[in-house]
């Protein structure tokens, strides 16, 4: 019984290594959030902290701010769902454990 309690330890402890080392890149790892066909991208890491934005002068309209302010928030939020699809395809099942 202890060899099974023992195996089933080094298989958590394992799998802690494997999550912390996926963490440990998802943060590394660098995501471009991109708003109609690159008029403005935003790189985040996977901290979800913002690296750049990047603007072209065309979508820069003194007359349309709304519209400027728009593109940079769904340039963000397209890295957002970007980082969340990579941690959520980097999820461990607790029934590797058994």
């Amino acid at each position: 019984m202890g060899s099974g309690f023992s195996r089933m330890k080094k298989q958590a402890k394992l799998m802690q290594e494997q999550i912390t080392k996926k963490q440990n890149d998802l943060k590394e790892k660098m995501f471009e959030g991109v708003a109609a066909n690159g008029l403005v991208v935003i790189t985040m890491n996977g901290e979800k902290e913002v690296k750049s934005i990047k603007i072209d002068p065309k979508c820069v309209d003194p007359n349309d701010i709304d519209g400027l302010q728009d593109l940079i928030i769904i340039a963000f939020r397209d890295a957002d769902q970007k980082i969340k699809k990579e941690d959520d395809s980097d999820n461990f099942s607790l029934e590797n454990l058994f």
